[in-house]
């Protein structure tokens, strides 16, 4: 079974970075999924390949759809897509893979990306994930940027990654690529524990404003603009509804505006990348 799929002819790119973000375990409120696929319309991103589901999905859990169309009856799989931008005023092209954490052979699978890695030769691989923290909506959403080798925290002034526990397929991903001693990056953003499954526009924009900055690319957000925007009001009509979680987030506000003093910012600045090493 051939499990790369390639879809005519190979692009040409030029020393490409590589965007990667998986459905799932690592993807809370959709923030990273909904970032990469922001990036892929904006950009104008070609799918060009894809990783057959066949091996990598319990068919029972992720059960594919069934969606009729003017052709008739077609069954919709899961799908791993890579898709290539041409940035024509950079000197680097964009590689991205969006698609959704398989539950078996999270080696072989990450041996696929690799290969990707390779044949391209990928310069930077980065990583979109989302979590669930004690942030609060009305707040700035934070995103966390861990590094994986030492010259490239030096070089990009980021944390390294401590975290010890169980691993999503980011996780094993990155230790595939430092193993075989590929340089990448994991962009992490923070939903409010209080609202831990509503799909938060916010905090995808955090991650597509960080990863404009990283890759000194533009990309339009008036789209994730407003939906941040609407998420803060639908997120401020249900705790509005119930006092005790009013009296919680407003306790949350207080304590954040209160550490942006000057007098305490660093201090919090440096428990929320303390918290964020040891848990991501």
């Amino acid at each position: 079974m051939e499990l790369l799929r390639w879809n005519g002819e190979k692009p040409l790119l030029r020393q490409p970075t590589m965007l990667v973000a998986f459905e799932g375990w690592n993807d809370a409120g959709d923030a990273a999924s909904t970032a990469a696929s922001h990036v892929c319309e904006r950009l104008d991103a070609v799918p060009f390949a894809s990783i057959d589901p066949e091996i990598f999905y319990d068919f029972t859990s992720t059960r594919p759809h069934v969606k009729l169309t003017d052709t008739g009856r077609e069954i919709a799989w899961p799908k791993n897509t890579f898709s290539a931008v041409e940035l024509p005023n950079s000197e680097q092209d964009l590689l991205v893979l969006t698609g959704t954490e398989p539950q078996l052979r999270w080696r072989t699978y990450t041996d696929l990306i690799l290969q990707m890695v390779e044949e391209f030769d990928v310069q930077l691989v980065v990583s979109l994930g989302s979590l669930i923290t004690d942030v609060v909506h009305s707040r700035p959403s934070t995103v966390y940027s861990a590094g994986y080798d030492a010259e490239l925290i030096d070089k990009l002034d980021l944390e390294p990654s401590n975290y010890e526990g169980p691993s999503g397929i980011v996780g094993v991903l990155h230790d595939v690529l430092v193993r075989n001693r590929r340089s990448s990056v994991s962009l992490w953003s923070s939903i409010p524990s209080y609202v831990p499954h509503a799909s938060s526009p916010k905090a995808a924009l955090a991650l597509v404003n960080r990863v404009s900055q990283l890759l000194d690319l533009s990309i339009p957000n008036t789209s994730l603009e407003l939906g941040a925007a609407a998420y803060e009001q639908q997120i401020d009509k249900l705790i509005n509804e119930d006092e005790e979680t009013r009296a919680y987030v407003s306790q949350m506000e207080q304590a954040y505006d209160q550490s942006m003093s000057p007098e305490s910012g660093a201090e919090l600045i440096e428990e929320l990348e303390k918290y964020l090493r040891d848990n991501i």
